[in-house]
């Protein structure tokens, strides 16, 4: 059995192509091989910031021979007087086979010949000659390029190929390159070696390139990384800031870790934490450590105390270089943080509410007008929402305070510098300006969710900011004609509706949302004329884009899609969603409890059929209470009575706007399962389309009934069984 080695040699790929690439090239590379039925014994895909790799061990020297009977010509055509004919020979010559080796076999359009071909399997080496081009030119990735003189594009430019079976090089070249890049066994070290590295075998690679200074294994990376910044923060009692996404770049941009310990000059401490943080970890890809505390206080004006005066940096430099790195980067984060400290004075020298009014210069959307018309809008849709939510004063007057200055960091040089910051600068300006510590921390806040897996806004009044902050973005672009399509949202139109019911869901305030997007679209079409905005139309848009963002948030924290279709699909109206957004979530955990007790089943079987028989009765589907709508007196069976009963029993719990009866409708359905069942298919069940009018209507507004009590909890038709 031989092993393959197939390193595609480059100039510095972007992080985030290598951890893209990797998986396409293993998919890719497993299929091929099976397809060419030489499956190995085991695939290995890695890379490193210059290269990527394929090992694969167990191949065969050559494909599988491939054994088929194919069918031929009839036989009355491929013989005559006992001879095969020009059809016979001629099908025999395609199958390889001589045409005394053809046989006849009756089928059920009568004797054909067939033949037992054997396609026999074509050397490996041939084989991946042939692969490895189709595999290099199928990856995909952003903005590749083109080099030299060649028409070959690819993230970076190819400079060199190694391609071996076992010791033999592979005579592969890639086409659309100029010059050619040509297959050999010379890989390149690390980079600050320089010296070309002879690749003896596929076998022996790994070493070969650990001698020469690089960790090709991906994995080996990652692991040596964690363990540094995990010993670092344990030296130093520290809490390091390594989101993954951090993580997972510094593994692609070295090709073997060296951990590097800087200091951070003492006078930039002065300097708020997030600065400092934002500046090592998103500019300069270090690790800051932070003091080991459950949590920091959001609207601390310095670093002192928040954030150790040392960071982690994970170079590609020779360990004999340490110092000498180590004092290249304290240099560059100094130079960063000089910037930062210069933003800050120069922002804290014009006060915040003259930030404010220059926002009246900066344009937000082609026809919406500026940021400070944004801002005005804001604040309305913040008087709305608070007239809603009947807050105490307090938290409305900082509410509203919030929603006035929310925007004036938008034009401060630190944003402009630093756009990350936006929102956490706009409070600790406020907070140095005197403004309360509710407001600053309104200000802070009415930006999260900035994402999938953010924190929500702690504050009341921040919460309302950000609700305000989320509303006007969805009524003005969705004004202006503008809809989140496919994968294209310059918005985060999409983004805006699941952090709207995040916050809803996690205040656990009862906000009319319908009631809000009548006020809010028919003001919005007086405001801006322009776009001569039909405000049921856009209501009816908005309704439906926040019904699909409440299904897409209840996927996400795993409820089974037909138990989230039961309580928010298409055919849920909407005002039964927006009326009270936490309503549908409520609905959905009684559902997933119900099943995982094993009682979904019982309660689903008998709604869904008595469903279908109800659609033949004249009963509204809002009607659920007894009292004139069943006439006892026609019952026959004691099923009957026992159904009745069981009506009687959730007509209180079924009442709307009764959430807090949601438990209690459930439990009822599922130990009234039994019950209802029987109503069917008991001993004393009942024939439900009979002749007589009178029993038929009874006995369906019975079902009825049930269908329409059942329907306050979930629509059962689209439970699966």
């Amino acid at each position: 059995m031989s092993s393959l080695l197939l390193e595609i040699g480059t100039e510095e790929l972007p992080a985030d192509f290598v951890r893209l690439a990797l998986p396409q090239l293993q998919s890719r590379v497993a299929a091929d091989l099976a397809a060419q039925r030489l499956e190995p014994a085991l695939l290995e895909v890695t890379g490193t910031p210059r290269r990527l790799v394929v090992l694969a061990q167990g191949l065969a020297a050559a494909q599988q021979d491939r054994e088929e009977e194919r069918k031929g010509p009839p036989a009355a055509q491929a013989f005559r007087d006992g001879q095969p004919t020009a059809a016979a020979i001629g099908f025999a010559r395609r199958c390889g086979v001589g045409p005394e080796a053809l046989k006849v076999r009756d089928t059920a359009k009568g004797p054909f010949v067939f033949a037992h071909a054997v396609e026999r399997g074509e050397p490996t080496a041939a084989v991946l000659v042939r692969l490895i081009p189709d595999w290099i030119q199928a990856l995909q990735g952003r903005r590749f390029m083109r080099w030299g003189a060649g028409e070959r594009r690819f993230s970076r430019p190819i400079r060199w190929l190694v391609a071996m079976l076992d010791a033999d090089v592979l005579p592969v070249q890639l086409e659309g390159c100029d010059p050619a890049v040509m297959a050999g066994a010379t890989s390149r070290g690390h980079r600050l070696a320089g010296e070309a590295v002879t690749i003896r075998s596929a076998g022996s690679y790994r070493q070969n390139l650990a001698d020469a200074g690089v960790e090709v294994e991906r994995r080996v990376r990652a692991q040596a990384i964690r363990a540094a910044v995990d010993a670092a923060a344990e030296q130093h009692r520290a809490r390091p800031d390594l989101p993954v996404e951090l993580f997972d770049e510094l593994v692609d941009l070295v090709e073997a870790p060296l951990p590097i310990e800087g200091r951070i000059d003492d006078r930039y401490l002065d300097l708020p934490p997030e600065v400092l943080g934002t500046v090592m970890r998103a500019h300069q890809r270090y690790v800051p450590l932070y003091e080991r505390r459950e949590s920091s206080d959001p609207l601390a004006l310095h670093a002192r105390g928040v954030l150790q005066p040392r960071f982690l940096c994970i170079a590609s430099g020779r360990p004999e270089a340490s110092a000498t790195i180590q004092r290249g980067n304290e240099r560059v984060l100094k130079a960063r943080l000089a910037d930062a400290e210069f933003f800050l004075n120069a922002d804290r020298a014009v006060p915040s509410i003259d930030r404010r009014d220059q926002l009246a210069r900066v344009t937000f959307a082609e026809g919406l007008g500026s940021l400070r018309d944004r801002v005005e809008r804001l604040e309305w849709c913040t008087d709305v929402l608070l007239e809603q939510l009947e807050l105490p004063a307090g938290t409305a007057a900082n509410a509203r305070r919030a929603a006035h200055l929310c925007k004036h960091d938008l034009v401060s040089q630190m944003v402009g510098e630093f756009p990350e910051l936006q929102g956490v600068m706009g409070g600790k300006y406020l907070l140095a300006e005197g403004e309360a510590p509710e407001v600053a921390l309104a200000v802070l806040e009415h930006y999260r969710p900035r994402g999938a897996g953010d924190a929500l806004p702690h504050s009341d009044a921040g919460a309302v900011v950000a609700l305000a902050e989320r509303l006007e973005l969805l009524l003005s672009i969705y004004a202006k004609g503008e809809r989140p399509s496919g994968s294209s949202d310059p918005y985060a139109l999409r983004r805006a509706g699941n952090g709207l019911l995040q916050i809803l869901w996690d205040r656990g305030w009862n906000l009319d949302l319908l009631a809000l997007l009548r006020r809010g679209t028919e003001h919005w079409a007086e405001r801006l004329p322009q776009f001569a905005i039909d405000a049921s139309g856009l209501r009816a848009e908005l309704a439906e884009l926040l019904r699909q963002r409440m299904v897409s948030l209840l996927e996400e924290q795993g409820v089974a899609p037909d138990l989230v279709q039961a309580v928010a699909g298409e055919g849920i109206a909407p005002e039964r969603l927006l009326r009270q957004p936490a309503d549908a979530r409520v609905r959905a955990d009684l559902l997933v409890e119900l099943r995982s007790t094993g009682r979904l089943e019982g309660v689903r079987a008998v709604v869904t059929r008595a469903a279908r028989l109800a659609e033949n009765a004249d009963l509204p589907l809002d009607q659920r209470q007894v009292t004139g709508s069943v006439n006892e007196q026609l019952f026959e069976k004691s099923s009957e009575s026992a159904m009745l009963a069981v009506l009687r029993e959730l007509e209180p719990l079924a009442r709307d706007g009764a959430a807090q009866c949601y438990g209690e409708l459930a439990s009822a359905l599922a130990s009234s399962a039994g019950t209802l069942a029987d109503f069917f298919d008991g001993d004393q069940s009942v024939m439900v389309m009979v002749d007589d009018p009178a029993l038929r209507r009874n006995r369906l507004s019975l079902l009825a009934l049930l269908r329409n009590q059942a329907a306050v909890l979930a629509d059962f038709s689209c439970i699966s069984g």
